[in-house]
């Protein structure tokens, strides 16, 4: 220790150092606690401030009428004309007073939704308590807390909450809402309450209130209602589209017995009351009202309105954020005026020439849809599919290709009758049965203005429509699309992105696929030889498609599908039963693994009538909530897939396939209105399609069976044409008096004069020598694209006119026009028999054996002039020569008038004297070098 003299001086002049650290330590914690305090006091002050802001921002309930109000949403066509009411249904809104209310369904409600409802005073604490430490448990907040007051103020007064996006904006909701109920508490009796939601409760099957949903499942009068059928309706509440007693019974009995028991542990109903309602079969009557009440329902939407619904539905889930059922909350009951894109003038013409008999085969069939449900005496429910009614059927007849079809109606329930006969047993009740009987085969359309993309109309089927929201062929049914997926896989992007032409030519000869099958043309046996992309179109050629495809790669062509809104394409999907892709050499015939839209083909094709700009296919132009504001705008937006010249050249080829007396659809005719579009057919003529536009409209035609089944080759029918049929029969009407307009070329635009053979330009006096007629034809080109170089395919010969042999110089001789192929080509094709001869005359008219180049095949050729042997030739220039006199073109200035012949050029002098060599291949190879 420091005893020292300054140590003991320091002690002695320092001696409260010690107090007065604690003391300032004590003031810290002291400070650090006011600090806390102060935030605590602001903070609640703050919190005080933001409730009360809260409170006198909430609604003013004193002037609002809780009970339910019209809110159906009506749609309307093109011109602003109502032609359809949407509510959920028609029959709720008749309003029911509390004492015309079972007192068994007033207490299952107030069992299963707020058990407190008679004692709490508009919020249930303790709810709110159980509901907290539940989602602390669970690590989900899901469990509701919301009394019937706070409910019913929130589907009268909060009507808006489907459109919340925000967790601040749900909780501002729900604390007004709780401060509401309090106050409503206040102003209104709990009869009056429970009343007035018991009416505007959504239970199911579009039905809003009690009194709809007994109507709905039971067909009676809510106040006719028995405890078990009151526990049925209490039981929808939670989920009114999965707890369904029509379409979920098993789902419902389930909920139902909850109910049942929650009303027994709370003295509602006694023991023996309650085994009693356990026991009813009740989904029994259920099903049998829903037969009953079916067939009174009034005449079902359109295919229009269902497309229409669906694609709202969709938006308002997509670009809104509602879930499933705040869209269909906000579709049947918020008010909305939908202003639909319908024509219904062109709506009406499609629907006559749908049910004009004359457009279709004349045999038609009817097919059939079926299903059962028994009730078994155990108990067990056992359902029967069509599949089983049809093996039924293919046992009976000894025919295992039955497949549904049937001649007439009554043939198709004689089946069911004797179906239901066979494996009906003692005790069995039938408690669901759907028959549905269409005729077929089946047809679709849809019409588009390709300026726009509004659809004008559709038709999802023939025949009578039963119900709504029913197998819509235009807009939810995929078939495979044929060769209408030539243009938009191979042809469009090989245009557009690959440098290709109309012009450039593919080899149509027998064509083995990668996956070593053979490639067949719909004429199976055709093989034109070269063919031009545009003759390709035109006639409808598979195997000049399929090697484009490959050329631009299978990857491309499903990119450009993509671009063009195909959205049932598949990249890569491995299943048990193997692994499925659309990116293969199928895809430019249309071999799909799912299939194609008709309403998505047709937008396609409308893309490429719109100079090349794609917009989504709509119903509706825009929406517009019960007070008049616009909640969407459906303005188009196009996107270019494709240049403004690739349309126009593809437009200008589709013409053809309608004007060629060789195209697919030569007997379309609109007195004059331009038309241009492709046809489509898949294996067996499963599925027959003609897709095609107008300056004005695009209309896409499906045909075929909904089963699948092949058209069948009947003489004199139009199984395999009444697409086309369709097709002529609606845009004819449609036309009748619009003003005649044409497609307008794009500036880009060039024409040259090239030879179908090689898309080369056209070498007059040769190319026009075609032993076939002349190959010389005007082709439009994107400038840029247009060929620099003369045909290769074409070639003149002196031919010996004793022999009929590749002329040597001392023969007599007349020039001949021949093909020339590349090397390796197929012999199997129309060109391989225009091919020059290929031995040379020995001048003594004693054939030679020498071999000419790749030329291999002997030809009649086309003569063009006769060349007499010289009167003055030498000796020495009479001798047999191993090498043929051919004649090559002087070739034209691209930029001059080019005369109509030229005259023959005798090269035989300047070919080497062996017969080994390959005058005439060396010749091609120069042709375009001078």
């Amino acid at each position: 220790m420091d005893y020292g003299k300054n140590s003991i001086l320091n002690q002695q002049q320092d001696p409260k150092a010690p107090k007065i650290r604690k003391k300032l330590r004590l003031s810290a914690v002291k400070i650090v606690l006011l600090s806390f305090i102060a935030v605590l006091v602001l903070g609640i002050c703050a919190g005080f401030g933001m409730i009360n802001g809260l409170i006198e921002d909430a609604p003013d309930i004193s002037n609002i009428s809780l009970r339910p109000s019209e809110s159906a949403t009506y749609i309307y066509d093109q011109n602003g004309n109502r032609i359809q009411k949407l509510t959920a249904p028609s029959a709720n809104r008749e309003l029911v007073t509390l004492d015309r209310i079972p007192v068994h369904l007033q207490h299952a409600i107030v069992a299963v939704e707020d058990e407190r409802f008679y004692t709490h005073n508009g919020i249930d604490i303790r709810g709110i308590i159980r509901a907290f430490f539940v989602g602390l448990k669970n690590g989900s907040f899901s469990e509701g807390a919301s009394t019937i007051t706070q409910q019913l103020l929130k589907n009268s007064v909060f009507t808006d909450w489907t459109s919340e996006s925000s967790f601040g904006e749900k909780l501002r909701r729900k604390f007004q809402e709780q401060y509401l109920a309090l106050k409503l508490e206040e102003k209104m009796s709990k009869d009056q309450i429970l009343e007035n939601y018991l009416n505007t409760i959504n239970l199911g099957s579009g039905t809003y209130g009690v009194q709809a949903a007994s109507q709905r499942y039971f067909n009676k009068d809510v106040s006719e209602l028995t405890l078990s059928e009151c526990t049925v309706i209490a039981g929808i509440t939670q989920n009114p589209t999965m707890l369904n007693p029509i379409t979920y019974p098993e789902k419902n009995a389930e909920r139902r017995q909850i109910v049942l028991k929650k009303m027994l542990e709370q003295g509602y109903i006694s023991d023996a009351e309650y085994q009693e309602a356990l026991n009813d079969n009740v989904y029994e009557r259920i099903q049998q009202t829903n037969i009953e009440v079916s067939d009174e329902e009034d005449d079902p939407y359109s295919y229009y309105v269902d497309a229409l619904i669906n694609q709202v539905m969709d938006v308002l889930q997509t670009e809104k954020g509602y879930s499933y059922d705040q869209a269909y909350h906000a579709v049947y009951s918020s008010g909305l005026k939908i202003y639909s894109a319908q024509d219904m003038e062109i709506q009406r013409i499609c629907d006559e020439e749908f049910a004009n008999l004359a457009n279709f085969p004349s045999s038609t069939q009817v097919g059939l849809d079926y299903a059962l449900s028994i009730l078994k005496p155990n108990g067990e429910t056992v359902n029967h599919s069509k599949e089983m009614l049809r093996t039924f059927i293919q046992e009976q007849l000894g025919d295992p290709s039955f497949n549904l079809l049937f001649s007439t109606e009554e043939e198709a329930r004689s089946w069911i009758d004797q179906y239901k006969a066979s494996i009906h047993e003692e005790g069995d009740q039938e408690i669901a049965e759907r028959i549905t009987i269409t005729p077929q085969p089946q047809a679709s359309c849809v019409i588009i203005d390709q300026t726009t993309g509004f659809v004008k109309a559709i038709v999802g089927g023939r025949g009578t429509k039963e119900a709504s929201l029913t197998l819509n062929r235009a807009t939810s049914s995929p078939r495979q699309p044929g060769s209408t997926f030539k243009i938009l896989t191979a042809y469009a992007p090989a245009l557009d992105l690959y440098g290709k032409t109309l012009a450039s030519v593919y080899n149509n000869a027998p064509y083995i696929n990668k996956d070593g099958n053979p490639i067949t043309n719909w004429d199976v046996n055709s093989y034109t030889g070269l063919t031009t992309i545009r003759s390709a179109i035109t006639t409808s050629v598979n195997i000049v498609a399929v090697e484009c495809l490959n050329e631009i790669t299978p990857q491309a062509g499903f990119d450009f599908a993509q671009r063009f809104g195909i959205s049932t394409l598949c990249s890569h999907l491995e299943t048990d039963y193997g692994i499925f892709s659309d990116i293969n050499e199928s895809l430019v015939l249309g071999g799909l693994t799912d299939g194609v839209y008709n309403v998505e083909l047709t937008a396609a094709y409308a893309a490429i009538a719109n100079k090349g700009n794609y917009n989504e296919p709509k119903f509706f132009t825009k929406i517009e909530d019960r007070d008049g504001n616009v909640l969407i705008d459906n303005t188009p937006s196009p996107s270019p897939v494709i240049k403004e010249s690739t349309a126009y050249l593809l437009t200008n080829a589709m013409q053809d396939v309608v004007n060629a007396p060789d195209g697919t659809a030569n007997s379309i005719n609109l007195n004059g209105m331009p038309v241009a579009g492709k046809t489509g057919t898949t294996s067996d003529y499963r599925d027959i399609w003609f897709v095609a536009y107008t300056p004005y409209y695009t209309c896409g035609i499906w045909g075929g069976y909904d089963n699948n089944s092949p058209l069948p080759d009947i003489s004199g029918d139009i199984y395999h044409s009444y697409s086309k049929t369709l097709w002529q029969s609606i845009m004819s009407r449609i036309h009748e008096n619009l003003e005649i307009r044409q497609f307008e070329a794009p500036s880009d635009i060039v024409t040259a004069s090239v030879c179908k053979k090689s898309g080369l330009l056209a070498i007059p006096g040769i190319c026009d020598h075609d032993p076939r007629g002349s190959q010389i034809y005007t082709e439009s080109f994107a400038a840029g694209t247009e060929p620099t170089q003369y045909c290769t395919s074409h070639i003149s010969v002196n031919i010996c006119t004793e022999t009929g042999l590749v002329a040597s110089s001392t023969c007599p001789s007349t020039t001949k026009v021949y093909m020339s192929l590349p090397a390796g080509s197929s012999m199997d094709t129309e060109d391989a028999a225009y091919l020059p001869p290929t031995q040379v005359c020995a001048g003594n008219h004693t054939p030679l054996g020498g071999l000419i180049g790749n030329l291999t095949k002997p030809s009649e050729g086309h003569e063009t002039e006769k060349q007499p042997q010289s009167e003055t030739q030498s000796q020495s220039e009479t001798q047999p020569q191993t090498n043929p006199i051919v004649t090559d073109p002087t070739y034209p200035d691209p930029n001059q008038t080019t005369p109509e012949t030229q005259a023959p050029l005798d090269v035989s002098e300047t070919m080497p004297e062996t017969s080994e060599s390959d005058p005439l291949g060396s010749l091609i190879e120069n042709m375009n070098a001078q």
